[in-house]
């Protein structure tokens, strides 16, 4: 099993913005050395979960800030953006990176950021569809035309072209099984969210439409069967399970706020702000779920490897620094992760 990081470059309660960007650098770097597989960024927007809606500009920084680590975003959000240009800082990004960029896709999970945008929810799906058709057209030609219903080009040079051909990989990141089954058929690599039961319903239709397919269309040969599957957990480590939990309690709790913001501007009930995904309000019944994970290095360990053999994982994608975690308590957390569990965990 590899270990990845998640990051949406949430705004904490008490640092300046440019404090945390410096910060998120400094755990970067150090995920580096750890032997992180890959860090993968969030794209949001209007709302402090996400500090980076342009996370094209984030991971040129982590591309030189790190030297082997993969890096790429989970997801950039295809109907917020023109297919020609997103392909254009794509070529950049895995050239600055020098052939380390995972691209993940999606349409946008929030109605109220895409509404911002001018774009409807109801039409969202057809327009990604339409965006990722046109993309993988303009990363695989010199020259390309498309014609689709939302986008078209016609004989358009492509200068700039991916250093990993023909494209670097595509992820996805799902927590219906609508979309898991869309990128199954298409032969990406999967990431799933949210309580593990939930999370298994959505695995398990990725797997059969990537079954029905053949299998992954970027086969990766550090993963069994060639696709990467994996899932979300914020993970806490300390010394003691005590410890570990006073820490992950507020911090999870305050993150649940920052996922809740946005929805809250707009809910009219209890039942929309806690959104598509069924997931608590409070760090025990995120806990109950399977979606936080404290404790010891034995405990989480523990955990991670129950939760591997019922959802078939082999990617464990993990999240250690969220809410108003300072750096300190998050390169513990990584660091203990390294020492105590990664080892273990690459002999599953």
């Amino acid at each position: 099993m590899k270990v990845g990081i998640f990051d949406h470059v949430e705004r904490a309660a008490d640092r300046p913005i440019a404090q945390t960007f410096d910060e998120r650098l400094k755990f970067a770097a150090a995920a580096d050395e750890a032997g992180v597989y890959c860090l993968h960024v969030a794209e949001h927007h209007a709302t402090p979960l996400n500090l980076v809606p342009v996370p094209g500009v984030y991971l040129g920084a982590l591309a030189r800030a790190t030297k082997r680590m993969k890096i790429g975003p989970l997801v950039y959000l295809l109907t917020l953006v023109s297919p020609l240009r997103l392909a254009e800082e794509i070529c950049i990004l895995d050239h600055l990176s020098n052939g380390r960029l995972e691209v993940g896709v999606g349409r946008g999970v929030s109605p109220y950021e895409l509404a911002y945008h001018k774009v409807d929810s109801a039409e969202s799906r057809d327009i990604f569809i339409d965006a990722f058709s046109a993309l993988s057209a303009a990363l695989t030609n010199d020259k390309f035309s498309y014609a689709g219903k939302h986008y078209s080009y016609k004989d358009v040079p492509m200068a700039l072209r991916p250093l990993q051909q023909p494209t670097p990989a595509f992820w996805y990141g799902s927590s219906n099984t609508t979309g898991a089954a869309w990128s199954g058929d298409h032969g990406m690599h999967f990431v799933a969210n949210g309580p593990t039961d939930y999370a298994k319903v959505n695995i398990d239709a990725y797997r059969e439409a990537l079954a029905k397919r053949g299998g992954p269309a970027q086969p990766k040969p550090e993963f069994k069967n060639g696709a990467a599957i994996g899932a979300l957990r914020h993970i806490v480590i300390a010394e003691t399970d005590e410890e570990a939990r006073r820490l992950a309690k507020p911090n999870v709790d305050y993150h649940v706020g920052s996922l809740n913001w946005l929805r809250k501007q707009h809910a009219q009930n209890e039942a929309q702000v806690r959104g598509l995904v069924p997931r608590g309000m409070t760090f025990e019944e995120w806990e109950k779920d399977g979606m936080a994970i404290a404790g010891s290095p034995k405990t989480v360990l523990a955990e991670i490897e129950r939760q591997a053999d019922k959802l078939g994982l082999n990617y464990l994608l993990t999240y250690l620094f969220f809410g108003n975690l300072t750096l300190e308590q998050a390169l513990r957390s990584l660091e203990l992760m390294r020492t105590e569990v990664m080892p273990q965990l690459e002999k599953m």
